[in-house]
């Protein structure tokens, strides 16, 4: 017994050595801090690093988290001004500022939040119709964000951002959305395939007349360049007569060569006997005449 009780003595003092020990010690995490109550009253806040503590005197009543949170709160029912109920969930982005008014100003302030944020919701959603409602979500976030960083002030909280998940309509007005969304696409293509084919006839009217203009030039450009053609040729033709100087038996008997010509091909089956031919057979029978006439009298 003399030598068990020295141990128990010196293990008890061990114990309430070390419990001592780190009831004084106290070491607190970066980006946080810690409310200190002295014999129940707020003493201190403890900053990020190691701190003494009065032992038995003081103990530490809360850490908190001093980086920005985010909470996600499940879809809440809301009615719209026209009466329907929409379903919303809403994410909030919010920082501790102060960590003795989130201590002792609100028991729960996260919980504090969801309520709050549901309540101005229905309020923000209660003053506008369904389609205002899926249109404006910038606005309504940033009525939702005003609301809520005023009212959670005084809390030691700062809402830096509330984003709106989803909004979901009933299932009948889901129904009808899509039935006029399906309607409205319709309703483009139909008008894009009427303005394609629009497009395609003009173009093609286009093209015609493009080719029919081209095609009137050529055929124009053509008989210009058949005219002077021909009149080339018979300039020519008249300038090589001129210069041979042909008798008046000659151009008979080449017009006359010309006549079985006239009458080459199938289709030729009638023939119209010019004036001049007459006219041309006198000038050769007095071409043919003249030499026969002339010789007697040469001989007298």
């Amino acid at each position: 017994m003399d030598v068990v009780l020295p141990v128990i003595v010196g293990v008890a003092v061990v114990v309430l050595a070390v419990i001592v020990l780190t009831r004084t010690i106290v070491i607190v995490d970066q980006a946080s801090t810690a409310v200190v109550e002295r014999l129940g009253r707020f003493q201190r806040t403890l900053t990020p690093g190691l701190s003494i503590l009065i032992p038995v005197v003081d103990r530490i009543r809360r850490r908190v988290d001093m980086r920005e949170q985010v909470a996600s709160f499940p879809p809440q029912p809301v009615i719209t001004e026209d009466n329907l109920v929409v379903s919303i969930d809403t994410v909030v982005y919010f920082q501790v500022t102060d960590a003795k008014a989130a201590t002792y100003e609100i028991a729960n302030f996260l919980l504090g939040i969801e309520q709050l944020t549901v309540t101005t919701l229905r309020n923000v959603i209660g003053s506008m119709d369904l389609e205002q409602t899926l249109t404006s979500r910038d606005s309504i976030n940033g009525q939702l964000r005003g609301v809520l960083d005023e009212a959670t002030g005084k809390w030691g909280i700062r809402v830096n951002r509330v984003e709106l998940k989803a909004i979901d309509p009933p299932a009948s007005v889901q129904e009808s959305m899509e039935k006029q969304l399906k309607a409205e696409r319709e309703r483009r293509a139909a008008i894009l395939t009427a303005e394609g084919q629009k497009q395609a006839a003009i173009l093609t009217a286009e093209g015609a007349k493009q080719a029919a203009i081209l095609t009137a030039e050529g055929e124009a450009k053509a008989q210009v360049i058949r005219a002077e053609a021909e009149a080339s040729a018979l300039v020519t033709v008249y300038g090589a007569i001129h210069d041979a100087a042909p008798s008046s038996a000659a151009l008979a008997h080449r017009y006359l060569e010309a006549l079985p010509r006239m009458a080459e091909g199938d289709a030729n089956k009638v023939w119209i006997i010019p004036g001049e031919l007459t006219a041309a057979m006198g000038l050769l029978r007095a071409g043919m005449t003249a030499p026969a006439s002339a010789g007697p009298a040469d001989e007298q």
